[in-house]
C-alpha cells in the first residue's frame, strides 16, 4: 500500500496563539488531545501546536510478560522532549498510551487474574513514574474482539473494568503522596460491539477522558468505498450497518458514558481507494483496489493540485471527498471545514473535547483549526 501511494503521488508532482502560561477558558473546560507515535519526528516540540494542545499521549508502550515496557528506544528521548514541551505550555499533560492496534495482543492474558492485573498495573505506574509524567491511557483494540487476530476471551469485559478500578487506585494512591494529579484515560472504539463487550457505565467512574476513535470507519478491507470519519450519516450510504461520529457518541452515551467525558476522535489523515465505480463520484462504491492512506498534507498539498482530482463535499455527512474519474481513485479525508463543523458538534453538545490521530498529519492547518473554534477565535 505504501508503495503505490509514493508512486502516485510521485507521478503528480511530476505532472496567532495565547500568552504563555496563562490559563483560559478553552483550557480549563475544553480538551484537545493529540497523539504521538514513536516513528514521527516531527511533532512540534518548541513550536506553537504545543500551546494548542492540553494532552499529549505517547504512543505506544507494548505489553511483554503481562508487564507494560518501553514500544523502543526512542521512548526515553521522546518522553523527556514532550516534558520539556510543558516550558512552552504549562498546562499540557504528557501520558503514555498502552496497546494500539499492534500492540494489543497482550491485554487478555495480562489483565485475566488479580495476580496479573497486578503485575500489569505495577508496571503501568512505574514507567509512568521512571518517564516523570502525568498519566496513562489504555488503547486496547479490543476487549472481548480479536482486532488485529489478538487473544481474546469473554472474561475481557470484566478485567477490563477490574484493571482500570485498579489502575485509578494506584493512581489516586500516588496523588495522596504527591500531591499531583495523574490521569487515566482509554481510547475506545466506535461502534456498537466495543459497547456490547465492556460496562462503559461502571468504566466510566475511574476515567478522566474517553477518547472515541471515530474514524477509520471505512477502509481497504471492506472492498467499498466511504467516508473517514463522517459526523453524520450520509445519504448515499447503503451498508447495514450506518456509522457516524455522532451516531458513536450517542450510542456511548446510551451505554452510560457522562458526555462531558467524551472526546471525539479526528483523523489527520485520509483513506483512498482504487478501482472504484465511478457511480456518485466513487462514494460507497464498489472498490477492487489498491487501497492505502495519506496524511492531510499530502492530500492538500499534492492531491488537491493534481490534475483529474475533483473536491466534493458531502452536505448530509459533513464531509469532503475527492474523485478522480480517470483513474477511478476515491479518497476521504479531513478538511478545515469538516473540523468546524465538528467542533461546533462538540460544544453545542457538551462534549470535552477534541482528540486527533496523529500528530504528523497535519503542518498545522487542522490543529489551528480546533483550537480556534474550541477557544472561540472566530
Amino acid at each position: 500500500m505504501k508503495k503505490f501511494a509514493f508512486v502516485i503521488i510521485s507521478g503528480m508532482l511530476l505532472g496567532s496563539c495565547k500568552n504563555v502560561n496563562t490559563p483560559s477558558q478553552f483550557e480549563e473546560e475544553k480538551t484537545v488531545v493529540a497523539y504521538v507515535t514513536q516513528w514521527e519526528d516531527n511533532w512540534g516540540e518548541g513550536l506553537e501546536k504545543a500551546k494548542q494542545v492540553t494532552h499529549i499521549n505517547y504512543a505506544f508502550a507494548n505489553i511483554k510478560d503481562g508487564l507494560v515496557v518501553e514500544g523502543g528506544q526512542k521512548d526515553t528521548p521522546d518522553l523527556m522532549k514532550l516534558n520539556q514541551l510543558k516550558q512552552i505550555n504549562s498546562n499540557l499533560k504528557v501520558l503514555v498510551s498502552i496497546g494500539g492496534w499492534t500492540w494489543s495482543g497482550g491485554f487478555s492474558n495480562a489483565v485475566l487474574t488479580p495476580r496479573s492485573r497486578q503485575r500489569f498495573a505495577n508496571s503501568a505506574v512505574a514507567y509512568m513514574q521512571r518517564h516523570k509524567i502525568d498519566g496513562i491511557d489504555l488503547d486496547w483494540e479490543y476487549p472481548g474482539q480479536p482486532g488485529a487476530g489478538n487473544l481474546h476471551r469473554p472474561e475481557d469485559r470484566q478485567n477490563f473494568t477490574a484493571i482500570l478500578k485498579l489502575l485509578r487506585e494506584k493512581l489516586d494512591s500516588l496523588t495522596t503522596r504527591s500531591g499531583e494529579k495523574y490521569l487515566l484515560t482509554i481510547a475506545t472504539g466506535a461502534n456498537q460491539r466495543y459497547l456490547d463487550n465492556t460496562d462503559m457505565n461502571k468504566v466510566h467512574e475511574y476515567l478522566d477522558l474517553v477518547n472515541i476513535m471515530t474514524y477509520d470507519f471505512h477502509g481497504g478491507w471492506e472492498g467499498k468505498s466511504g467516508h473517514n470519519a463522517n459526523l453524520y450519516a450520509s445519504e448515499y450510504d447503503d451498508n447495514e450497518e450506518i456509522i457516524s461520529a455522532k451516531i458513536a457518541v450517542q450510542q456511548h452515551v446510551n451505554a452510560g458514558v457522562p458526555i462531558d467525558k467524551i472526546v471525539l476522535g479526528v483523523p489527520f489523515y485520509g483513506r483512498w481507494w482504487g478501482g472504484v465505480n465511478p457511480s456518485d463520484h466513487g462514494l460507497y462504491q464498489p472498490a477492487k483496489g489498491p487501497f492505502g492512506s495519506l496524511s492531510y498534507t499530502v492530500i492538500r498539498d499534492s492531491l488537491l493540485k493534481a490534475p483529474g482530482y475533483q473536491a466534493h463535499w458531502d452536505s448530509t455527512a459533513g464531509v469532503p471527498f475527492l474523485w478522480n474519474n480517470q483513474d477511478s481513485v476515491f479518497v476521504a479525508y479531513e478538511n478545515a471545514r469538516s473540523l468546524k463543523i465538528k467542533t461546533a458538534f462538540v460544544k453545542e453538545e457538551g462534549m470535552k473535547g477534541v482528540m486527533f490521530w496523529q500528530f504528523n498529519g497535519d503542518d498545522g492547518e487542522l490543529l489551528q483549526t480546533i483550537y480556534k473554534e474550541l477557544n472561540n477565535q472566530l
